[in-house]
Order: structure tokens, then C-alpha cells, then sequence
């Protein structure tokens, strides 16, 4: 019988407990001292105390999860998003104490952990990527003439970086060099490698990406694309599926792109192929491979009807059989749109904004969903991301979707503290969302008058 520890917090805990009892497997909270009464540790068949609340302490604590594994008797472990799901160092940490490491592996995790060597294995698959360099010398001239080549405006990128962390743009030669040497040195400090690369910045381009799922050397399907365009400070807030204003041709050419490199790697399990979208010329460009389970996950789920958390599973715990899905198995219909809810101000640059919630009502409504990793009484802290809960609606259409995503957000009530639920509603309602003349710096822009 197979034990699984859910090594997260929050609505994605919840969210793997949930599949867990699906597939018939007990599940294993963790939680630190400031998480004991959040509803995750409720859900679970047991729950471990990890420590105090900083996450190096708890939740990033290494030892402490596979401690807290053996306790229990687990024999699988989920990472879930955040934390420890892509830090390859846990997978093979899991593999030496007898675990299944429920995502792929750690070889995987790691090459597409270097953006670098990710964008190699693009190129090596076939997928378009953006014109670039290699990973930068020391030697100015050469950085300088490889800026040249690439053009202005370009972006300047930690190998080790991402969600728009080391990354800077930089509009003129003049800049080049000052920006190289800053994003080398924050690289160097917070992610222990200041390797850099060239990109080339496209201006008004659009974040869509394909989920993937792989089955080793067994090959890998595709469960269609999402459009997750609308964000702030380069993470996202209104996430959908399908992308809106895709052609055929591009859908096919996106979808097939992303296959071909999960299967040129043998990659096994959940992950999500990004890309960059220039409506103008229609074309994409590789951004990253995320190896986990998104956040955005369940716009997915609700166009193609597959349980993705329970799929996880169901292949961690028989990797040999044969694929449990095909390419000709998996349909996509109507439109789902996903808002993620924040306790954070948008009046003050979506500052996080935590606080005890005094009060908290998500009424049932037709094609409504609610993720939710807190319930009234419970307190959002300081030590970890302000995240919520997600509201996913499911419509004929993408219009019916967004009525049903801006009504669910209306008729839900949160008190005790700031959010960010007008703020989305404002967005979801604005023209050029309405219309899907919108791209990753709409948020930056006012809306038209």
C-alpha cells in the first residue's frame, strides 16, 4: 500500500490530498508552526509538525521531510509548485531514501533548471527559440558584439533564473554592459550561479504555454495550451484555456513543438512548455519547461477532463505500464478561465498584504471551481507567498467563462484584510481583455479610456 507526504502548504496541498483519496492512497500533511489549523492539515489521514515558520526551517527543510516521510511510513512524495518541486538536489535526495519522487527526474529537473542548457535542448528538438547567445564570457568587446547581433531592445537573463526573477531588459549598447555585470552579481547571490545569456525582447508578446505529459521513453501527449498573459510583476493573475485568437495552424505547430521535446528528453510526468507569441507574425518562441504541476493547472483539467494531480500518481505508482493516455484520448472543449485571489494591495503595487481572514464565503454556482488554501479564522502570514485561493469558471465559451469567472468574484466574500478581487474584476472587464488585444504588459498599461 503506498502512503503519500504532501510537501507543501496551502490550496496545492489540498488539491493533492484530494487526488490522493481519489486513487486510493492515504495522504501525509506537513506543516510549520504557523500552518497547524490550516485546512490541509484537516484534510490529510496524518499530519507532521516540520518547525517553525520561516521556510528554511520548515518547509525547505530537507532532512526534516524525509524524516517526517519515515515517520510515517510514506512511500511517495509530491512536491507539489514552489518550495522544493524543481529543485532537483529533493528528487535525488527522495530516490536515496527509497521514495518515489512524484515528477520527473531529477536529471530532467535539472537540465531544464539551467535556461541555458533548457534553450539548447529546444534547439536540439526543433522548437523555435528566440535569437541569442550562449552562456556570456567575461570579455566586454565579445558581450557588446553579440548585443549587436541579437539587437535592441534585448533581455539580459540568469541560467538559473526564472518567473521573471534575473532578468533584465535593456533598450540601448549604452546599458548593456552596467546590466550584465548588476544581474551577474544578483544571480551570483541568489541563485549560486551568475551564468547569463542574451535574448532577444519581443515587445508586445504573449505568454501562452502547452501542457505536456510525458511517459518516458514511452513517448508523450499534449492537453493543449493556455494563454497566461495578464500578469504583474512578471507572475500571473488571470490565467485561460484554450488561448483565445490561436489559429489551427499555430495551435498544431505549438502543441507538436512541445511534444517533440518531452519526447526528445524521455520526459515523464506533468510539465508545461512556454513560449513567447507574437500575434503579429504569428510566431512562438521556446521561454521554459517548467517540470511540476502549474498553478494554472485546472483550466486545464476543465477543457480536457483529465485529472492531472491524479495522473501524477497513477504513473509514480506504475511507471512501466502503458501510457494512460493518448494523444487521440484527449478532446478539448468549451473555455475555462482561472483568477488567482491575493492577499495583497494593487494600490500599492500588489504589496502583500496578510492578515487574519475574519470572514470568507465562496457560494456554489453553476461551472465554478474554488482552490482554496484557507478558510475563515485562519491567518495569511508573512512567511510565504500571499496566494489564497483560485476561482476557476468553465463556459460553452470564453465569453461565458469570464461572465461566470467576474460574477463568482462578485458574489464571494472575503473580510479581515486586503485583496486584489476588485482589481481582477476591473481586469476581466476591461476592453481589451474583452476583446483579447491584450499581452504580458497589459497590467503596466492603463486601460483605454
Amino acid at each position: 500500500m503506498h502512503r503519500l507526504l504532501v510537501a507543501n502548504r496551502g490550496e496545492i496541498a489540498c488539491r493533492i490530498i484530494r487526488a490522493a483519496h481519489a486513487v486510493g492512497i492515504p495522504a501525509v500533511a506537513v506543516h510549520s508552526e504557523a500552518d497547524a489549523d490550516l485546512p490541509h492539515v484537516a484534510m490529510a489521514d496524518q499530519a507532521i509538525c516540520l518547525g517553525p515558520a520561516p521556510a528554511r526551517q520548515s518547509y525547505l527543510d530537507v532532512d526534516r521531510l524525509l524524516a517526517a516521510a519515515a515517520e510515517t511510513g510514506c512511500t511517495m512524495v509530491h512536491p507539489g509548485y514552489g518550495f522544493l518541486s524543481e529543485n532537483a538536489g529533493f528528487a535525488r535526495a527522495c530516490a536515496a531514501a527509497g521514495l518515489i519522487f512524484v515528477g520527473p527526474v531529477a536529471d530532467h529537473i535539472e537540465l531544464m533548471g539551467d535556461k541555458q542548457n533548457a534553450r539548447d535542448a529546444a534547439i536540439a528538438a526543433g522548437v523555435p527559440v528566440l535569437p541569442g547567445t550562449g552562456r556570456l564570457g567575461e570579455d566586454e568587446g565579445e558581450i557588446l558584439a553579440a548585443g549587436g547581433r541579437i539587437g535592441y531592445p534585448l533581455l539580459v537573463k540568469a541560467v538559473a533564473g526564472g518567473g521573471g526573477h534575473g532578468m533584465q531588459r535593456v533598450e540601448t549598447e549604452a546599458k548593456l554592459l552596467a546590466t550584465v555585470a548588476r544581474t551577474r552579481d544578483f544571480a551570483a547571490r541568489v541563485f549560486g550561479d551568475g551564468g547569463l545569456y542574451l535574448e532577444r525582447c519581443l515587445t508586445r508578446a504573449r505568454h501562452v504555454e502547452v501542457q505536456v505529459f510525458g511517459f518516458g521513453a514511452q513517448g508523450a501527449v499534449h492537453l493543449f495550451e493556455r494563454d497566461c498573459s495578464l500578469q504583474r510583476r512578471h507572475q500571473k493573475v488571470i490565467e485561460e484555456a484554450p488561448a483565445p485568437g490561436l489559429s489551427a495552424k499555430v495551435r498544431a505547430a505549438m502543441t507538436e513543438a512541445a511534444v517533440s521535446l518531452a519526447r526528445s528528453i524521455n520526459y515523464s510526468g506533468a510539465g508545461t512548455i512556454e513560449y513567447l507569441y507574437d500575434p503579429e507574425t504569428e510566431g512562438f518562441y521556446f521561454l521554459e519547461m517548467n517540470t511540476r504541476i502549474q498553478v494554472e493547472h485546472p483550466v486545464t483539467e476543465e477543457i480536457t477532463g483529465v485529472d492531472l494531480v491524479a495522473a501524477q500518481l497513477r504513473l509514480a505508482m506504475a511507471p512501466e505500464t502503458p501510457p494512460m493516455l493518448t494523444q487521440d484520448d484527449i478532446r478539448s472543449t468549451g473555455a475555462a478561465m482561472e483568477a488567482r485571489v491575493y492577499a495583497e494591495n494593487p494600490d500599492k503595487r500588489f504589496l502583500p498584504s496578510p492578515g487574519r481572514i475574519e470572514g470568507l464565503h465562496l457560494p456554489e454556482m453553476p461551472g465554478v471551481r474554488y482552490e482554496a488554501g484557507y478558510v475563515a479564522g485562519n491567518e495569511v502570514t508573512v512567511h510565504y507567498d500571499p496566494l489564497m485561493l483560485k476561482i476557476i469558471a468553465k463556459g460553452s465559451d470564453r465569453e461565458e467563462a469570464r461572465t461566470r469567472l467576474i460574477a463568482a468574484l462578485g458574489a464571494m466574500t472575503i473580510a479581515g484584510l486586503t485583496t486584489n478581487v476588485n482589481f481582477l474584476v476591473s481586469l476581466l472587464e476591461r476592453a481589451d481583455v474583452v476583446a483579447c488585444d491584450f499581452d504580458t504588459g497589459t497590467i503596466e498599461r492603463p486601460a483605454a479610456a
